[in-house]
């Protein structure tokens, strides 16, 4: 009978391992202590499960989970995908302070939430999985056209309108071509004000495997806490979350 290949034996030991934690990453130091590797074999072996998309990091303090072609392949990419986004999105409203939720297209229109997440205390603003926001609802289009071609979202604009919800929303097209520019120069989108006259928002992208915005993440907060002061720092956030799903799930970032 042929003999185990040792490198193969360590790599299902290590896929076996980070599975057990999954959504949550394992640490390097963890993995080669509890498996008693060597360092450099641990390395040489994550690298190349990490190659063929069988295992991800966001460096070595980030940890390791398992990656986004290999749970493809076990076919529970919905599964896996919503469990990242639930992860992260916790996380997240953990470091803010405020509601936050993830959204995809819904109709011809339409932007529909798909999960959230709110850690805050107190009297809130609150969102349910399943409601929709409009085509124009300001931080959340910019989230999702940012990186679109011009003729393209003029061509969605002459079919769905801009809608005024405050005397602040910005609808203007040339002054909107400079703030889905500054979006995209940015990395996030921010609304203050401009949909609801005492609520602000900030936004960020995700994008899939082809460079293309799949979902946006979004936060939305009392003007008095989300307001010209803040939201550089909350739009940072938004942003950073909407990388590491991207990067979690197998996307790619478009060129600029």
């Amino acid at each position: 009978m042929a003999s185990d290949v040792p490198a193969v034996v360590n790599a299902v030991r290590l896929l076996e391992r980070i599975a057990r934690e999954w959504p949550d990453p394992v640490s390097t130091g963890t993995l080669i202590d509890e498996l008693g590797l060597n360092r450099s074999t641990c390395y040489n072996i994550l690298g190349t499960l990490q190659r063929a998309g069988w295992a991800a990091t966001r460096g070595d303090r980030g940890g390791w989970w398992l990656g986004p072609r290999l749970l493809a392949v076990a076919g529970s990419a919905p599964d896996w995908v919503g469990d990242i986004v639930r992860q992260e999105l916790e996380d997240l409203s953990r470091r803010l302070g405020f509601l936050v939720f993830a959204l995809r297209r819904h109709g011809p229109s339409d932007y529909a939430v798909v999960a959230k997440a709110d850690r805050g205390h107190g009297v809130r603003m609150t969102v349910g999985v399943g409601d929709t926001f409009p085509f124009s609802a300001p931080a959340i289009m910019r989230a999702f056209h940012a990186w679109s071609a011009p003729d393209e979202v003029d061509r969605l604009i002459d079919k769905h309108g801009l809608t005024a919800f405050t005397d602040e929303t910005t609808v203007d097209r040339t002054a909107l071509r400079a703030e889905l520019a500054a979006t995209r120069e940015r990395g996030y989108g921010q609304s203050l004000r401009e949909y609801e006259p005492g609520q602000s928002g900030v936004s960020a992208p995700v994008f899939d495997t082809n460079g293309q915005v799949s979902m946006a993440l979004c936060s939305l907060a009392f003007a008095s806490e989300l307001n010209e002061r803040t939201v550089g720092n909350a739009g940072e956030l938004v942003r950073a979350c909407g990388v590491r799903i991207t990067e979690r799930t197998g996307g790619t970032f478009p060129t600029r």
